[in-house]
């Protein structure tokens, strides 16, 4: 059963991600997720639940390395994408100008 403070949590962070996807800049999926962050220009990285955990550690690596924050999303693969607006499975998202959202601010707060 999942809590009516986790359903509203999640849906917030799916509503920050549209408005994301439709005024700033971000990159899907995990080789170009690296090459963001070797560039240094990630500012948010999202891991959905059920990314590899080689990948999901090598991520976090990368992110340590340049300072990069990063937050486990709740939903997997599937409803990751489904907030972007895709139709197809991406394990990981990385905000590259969060736009007129405040994602980036709630996301460092809250951790």
């Amino acid at each position: 059963m999942v809590s009516k403070k986790q359903k509203r949590g999640a849906e917030n962070i799916n509503q920050r991600l549209q408005l994301v996807t439709k005024s700033g800049k971000y990159e899907l999926g995990y080789r170009s997720c690296l090459k963001t962050l070797r560039q240094g220009k990630a500012k948010l990285v999202l891991i959905s639940n059920n990314c590899p955990p080689l990948r999901k550690s090598e991520i976090e690596y990368y992110a340590m390395l340049g300072k990069t924050a990063v937050h486990h999303y709740s939903g997997n693969n599937t409803d990751l994408a489904t907030a972007c607006g895709k139709h197809f499975r991406a394990s990981v998202l990385s905000v590259i100008d969060a736009g007129d959202s405040d994602l980036i601010k709630s996301m460092v707060t809250n951790k």
